[in-house]
């Protein structure tokens, strides 16, 4: 009788006055003791209050059944499909709304919605898939500041191949603990080049100058990279280094001499072809025989195995004495022992010389960063 009573009213009723009603109803059916019949009832009303022509009614409609679990699912599902005031509360807010739901909403492309998908607290892992496959940036970056998001490492990678040039979603992206640390090299190698290629940079010391620059910081960025990637992710920014040209001898060479062995190795696992425990085998105990033959079957030639089979013997050497590797030092040592090789062998020489220069460079920041840690022990 209530609720015929209000269809009626409500017939003659002014907008706020139906407002207020609306809100009345929704609050008499979030009372879960409700008997079957006024709840059917009360269903019926909240159905025709789909149709009420003002905005104003059908938003306190969503309003009061936003957070209602047991609210009906095809009002839900009308409220989320009207125009946009209306439907961000039941988006933002409905946990009736499945994630099948939520991912037709993002698939209808409509940006706005998007961003209430992504902002909803909290997000699962097939949502948040839907959202790096399909949404715009405003919704990803929403979906990336949402703490609780679950966020795959596949979609995060899908992220960075479609934004990776959005200064705002990339440096987000850095931000993550659970970036892949192949993505996350490749970022790195976007930044470079988008610094590089500033007008700010290039005006300041030059385009040339600047791409130098860039790359420089580029491969330190990599090689503090290697050192701190965990060893599940090895094998992950090894391949991507290899596909990018950026697996080198001379960045292998400066993983070795800094000691960064299960890096080194699963470098070399990636390039021969040969097991992790046969590889680890050689580098630890093989002979020097063994680890030529491990080294040419990377791709290096008769004239660069020698040293890097050197380097070897000298990590060898200091982790006998469990003592950890001087890279400076060990740099250095190359360069004497193999000076000679380095005259008569031009790919030789040319590895010396990068190395030493990714070293100069490596030990700048370490230097900086030491420096930067001690003002701040000082403030």
């Amino acid at each position: 009788m209530v609720v015929q009573s209000f269809l009626k009213w409500s017939e003659t009723a002014g907008v706020s006055d139906r407002c207020r009603a609306t809100l009345a109803l929704t609050r008499i059916y979030a009372q879960e003791h409700m008997d079957g019949k006024d709840r059917q009832d009360a269903e019926a009303a909240l159905s025709l209050l789909l149709e009420d022509p003002s905005p104003k009614v059908r938003l306190a409609l969503a309003e009061g059944l936003a957070e209602i679990d047991h609210a009906p699912r095809n009002i839900v599902l009308a409220l989320a499909a009207d125009q946009l005031e209306v439907a961000a509360r039941v988006i933002a807010l409905s946990r009736v709304l499945s994630d099948n739901d939520l991912i037709e909403i993002i698939a209808s492309g409509r940006s706005s919605l998007q961003q209430l998908v992504a902002f909803r607290r909290p997000l699962s892992v097939s949502v948040a898939a839907a959202l790096a496959e399909i949404a715009d940036a405003d919704a990803i970056a929403g979906m990336l500041d949402n703490p609780e998001v679950s966020i795959a490492r596949i979609s995060l990678r899908r992220i960075a191949e479609r934004f990776g040039d959005n200064a705002e979603l990339r440096a987000r992206l850095f931000d993550r603990a659970d970036l892949p640390s192949d993505v996350r090299q490749g970022l790195m190698e976007q930044l470079g080049a988008a610094l590089a290629g500033s007008m700010f940079v290039r005006s300041a010391i030059g385009g040339t100058r600047g791409r130098k620059v860039a790359e420089d910081a580029c491969t330190t960025a990599t090689l503090r990279l290697a050192e701190t990637v965990v060893q599940d992710e090895i094998p992950a920014l090894v391949e991507h280094l290899r596909l990018s040209g950026k697996l080198t001898p001379a960045f292998l060479m400066h993983a070795l001499c800094a000691g960064n062995v299960d890096f080194f190795a699963g470098a070399v696992v990636s390039l021969s072809g040969l097991s992790d425990g046969r590889v680890r085998g050689i580098l630890v105990d093989g002979r020097e025989t063994a680890m030529r033959a491990l080294y040419r079957s990377i791709g290096l030639g008769r004239d660069l195995a020698p040293v890097f089979v050197t380097a070897t013997q000298m990590w060898r050497a200091a982790s006998r004495t469990h003592s950890s590797l001087d890279t400076d030092l060990v740099a250095t040592q190359l360069m004497a022992r193999h000076a000679g090789d380095a005259d008569r062998q031009p790919a030789v020489a040319e590895l010396l010389r990068l190395v030493e220069t990714m070293q100069f460079s490596w030990r700048r920041h370490v230097s900086r960063d030491y420096a930067q840690a001690l003002a701040a022990q000082a403030a």
